[in-house]
């Protein structure tokens, strides 16, 4: 587009008072653009002159130099025709501004916070100059339909929830009949004041209402062989269940094997599976997916000191459910929650509330069959979140049931019945328990955990990547985008997600059917879906310098890239959640966004006034990531937490996405140091992209031995992980790394 620029200066919030005014105008007049200034831009008088120089100047691109990105978002939004670019001054140099200190005077503070609001501007013009409009990608034809897997309470209710709201849907079931657990279930927990007493199974009710309903197409005794194609498009091959597909478990194939396959050293084991996907006349075309395939009794035979597999009266709590349902319930029953043993303050793995609030409802099962029934609950953790706290005080008001934390030390056989030995007990004196049976609390783990289950023909393989993360559970991020996994389309609910009660799977459901509805809706219209909702951008290639390295569609967090034959990348942009990993992994830079490239960053990064006589005033580049360490600063700076002038701030869509072509630039035009401020991985992983702050710890790590090469500390690149919470803090982490680099003294290389 022809543009024609407008820069708007904020004088309110103390921008006005801090700052120079005058020199924020030169510099937007030295990239010949026109500056403005109004007392309050955010108003409507402010927003009304940028409008009035759009209808009657021509003004196309706005500048506005005022406060935080994260904020006015719509307010400064003219229009999809018009581009606005914000140079965040108030909370960027303004509200962060150090105070004064020995060594640091007002007058010289005033000075660095001068230079760094005209740094922000600087960056500001020339991302406004570099910047085009995202063209969005829109599919020819788009379907609507979801497919849900799963006819258990969450697929049923996702189901329901999606046809209520008009959707057509395929719900596709491995077992014969529709219900899943729900159907061994004796008595479901309460769902309503008081929340003491147990329920009548609700599931066939369930069932009904989906098998009555027009828009659900039921499919049982089906399993789902292949999913191919992306949201809006995807494609999906049904086989009967229980039967062999000669799609099933394709090979996954590697880097080396890509590489053989591309110079036709060995034929490629998945030859031809995307294509019969696309075109097999059988596959059925969906817009997005729900999984809704639950879970499985965790595998409790590793604790032998309990008897599971041995003595034959003890039984899961899965198993005791069933003989609950025949009328088999014992008198006597102990109920252990943990292990023991040598793990004694630990649960069964996947233990959870739910096995905590079905041990409660067996209870009373044993309390209801027998009159002088007694009902043993041992736990290390009693877990009732909400309402069902009530159910918990229920059960202590019951005579015969009998609740203390205690670690099981064994169970034997003596005489016909079985012996349970506890100590460390609430009463500090040690248990000996003889019982008819003995129940212990197998935690649910996801179907998801060491399985495909998705069965995806994607190039990274069929199942969902490095589930070791999430314990197997499909939620890609659970605090920040719940229901989402690592495929872009293919929403998870219920046990699948996370442990979950009956009413907490109904809500999920419910959830989980809202995010498919808003892909297919984001896909219809080319925009993304989340963290970076509404995003109109996607990854273009610049295919003639491709060297089929593979690194992005191997790095890719969200499968959104496949090759073709020769190992080229395809992008598959309704798959794609707009993270730019894929341009930061590649080492030919072929791959940009109209409104974020390599060459903009770039751009920005050689903006900045960097001074070559003057020790004092180092030059400390920062790429922040624009979801927790962006919003961190931002909540730092309303606080009046003063941050090291000398850094200058770049927010990126995630750390995935830095190029280390950005931290040569840096270096090489004579700033002192550059830092990485992300997201945290590893045990305490937070990263909305998944692994962007662990890629580019990586990528750091190698450009560090470059630099060393080159006669530059290795040191004056860093990154460091920050919280979204941690606003207090994360100054400080910024001030250490500008004092370490202070002690390496000034980049070598400025001046040349």
């Amino acid at each position: 587009m022809s543009k024609k620029y407008g820069v708007y200066i904020c004088t309110g919030c103390g921008i006005g008072d801090a700052l120079d005014l005058e020199g924020l105008s030169g510099v937007a007049g030295s990239y010949s653009m026109t500056a403005k200034t109004h007392e309050a831009l955010c108003s409507e008088a402010g927003r009304q002159m940028i409008k009035d120089d759009m209808a009657n100047d021509g003004v196309n691109t706005a500048v506005i130099c005022a406060c935080s990105p994260r904020v006015w978002k719509n307010e400064f939004n003219f229009g999809d025709d018009k581009i606005t670019v914000r140079a965040n001054v108030r909370e960027g140099a303004v509200w962060s501004a150090e105070q004064p200190s020995e060594g640091r005077t007002a007058e010289t503070i005033a000075e660095y916070t001068n230079e760094l609001a005209q740094d922000y501007l600087r960056m500001a013009c020339v991302q406004a100059q570099k910047m085009e409009l995202p063209e969005p990608y829109k599919l020819e034809t788009i379907n609507k339909r979801i497919l849900v897997m799963g006819g258990g309470i969450a697929g049923l209710t996702a189901a329901k929830e999606a046809a209520k709201a008009g959707c057509e849907v395929m719900l596709v079931e491995k077992e014969p009949q529709l219900g899943g657990k729900a159907l061994g279930w004796r008595k479901q927990m309460p769902t309503k004041a008081p929340w003491t007493d147990l329920e009548e199974p609700t599931i066939q009710a369930l069932v009904s209402a989906v098998t009555a309903d027009p828009k659900i197409t039921v499919k049982t005794a089906t399993e789902v062989a292949r999913i191919a194609g992306y949201p809006g498009d995807f494609q999906v091959t049904l086989k009967a269940a229980g039967t062999k597909s000669e799609w099933d478990a394709p090979a996954k194939v590697g880097v080396d094997e890509q590489d053989k396959i591309a110079k036709g050293q060995m034929e490629d084991p998945n030859a031809g599976l995307n294509s019969y996907m696309e075109s097999n006349p059988d596959a059925e075309k969906v817009g997005a997916v729900v999984l809704a395939t639950g879970w499985n009794p965790a595998d409790v035979s590793e604790f032998e000191h309990l008897g599971f597999g041995k003595l034959a009266n003890v039984v899961t709590n899965a198993q005791f459910e069933k003989l609950a349902k025949e009328g088999k319930v014992p008198a006597n029953v102990a109920f252990v929650m943990s292990p023991g043993g040598e793990q004694h303050d630990k649960d069964f793995p996947y233990c959870n509330s739910v096995t905590s609030m079905v041990a409660l409802k067996q209870a009373q099962y044993v309390r209801q069959d027998n009159a002088d029934g007694k009902a043993y609950i041992l736990y290390q953790h009693m877990r009732t979140p909400g309402n069902m706290e009530m159910f918990y005080k229920g059960a202590q008001n019951n005579d015969g049931i009998f609740l203390t934390k205690a670690t099981v030390t064994g169970v034997a056989e003596e005489g016909g019945a079985l012996v349970v030995q506890a100590k460390d007990t609430l009463l500090q004196e040690n248990l000996e328990l003889k019982v008819d049976m003995v129940v212990l609390a197998a935690g649910m783990v996801p179907t998801t955990s060491g399985a495909p289950t998705i069965n995806l023909s994607y190039r990274q393989g069929p199942a969902f990547l490095d589930l070791e993360l999430f314990d197997g559970y499909a939620d890609s991020n659970f605090i920040c985008f719940p229901y989402e996994t690592r495929r872009t389309g293919v929403y998870a609910c219920g046990g699948v997600r996370k442990a979950t009660d009956m009413v907490e799977t109904i809500d999920d459901a419910c959830g989980a059917a809202l995010k498919a509805i808003q892909c297919i809706e984001s896909a219809d219209r080319g925009v993304a879906v989340h963290p970076r909702s509404g995003d109109g951008s996607y990854p273009e290639f610049f295919f003639q310098r491709c060297t089929q390295c593979k690194r992005c569609t191997e790095e890719c967090p969200f499968g959104a890239l496949d090759d073709d034959a020769k190992g080229t990348p395809k992008p598959n942009p309704t798959r794609c959640r707009r993270c730019g990993t894929c341009m930061g992994a590649c080492p030919e830079r072929i791959i940009s966004f109209k409104n974020y490239s390599i060459d903009m960053i770039g751009s920005m990064v050689k903006a900045v006034e960097v001074p070559d006589d003057d020790e004092d005033k180092l030059r400390i580049i920062a790429f922040v990531c624009e979801n927790d360490a962006y919003p961190a600063l931002d909540m730092a700076a309303m606080r009046k937490l003063g941050l090291n002038n000398l850094v200058r701030v770049i927010p990126v869509r995630c750390l995935g996405s830095v190029n280390m072509v950005w931290i040569k630039d840096a270096l090489s035009s004579g700033m002192d140091g550059a830092l990485l401020l992300g997201c945290k991985f590893g045990d305490d992983y937070q990263c909305h992209f998944v692994k962007g702050s662990e890629l580019a710890d990586k990528r750091m790590g190698n450009i560090g031995e470059t630099l060393g090469s080159l006669g530059l500390e290795p040191e004056r690149c860093g990154v460091r992980q920050v919280a979204i919470s941690e606003w207090d803090t994360v100054p400080a982490v910024i001030n250490e790394f500008v004092e370490e680099i202070k002690g390496l003294g000034p980049n070598p290389f400025k001046g040349f």
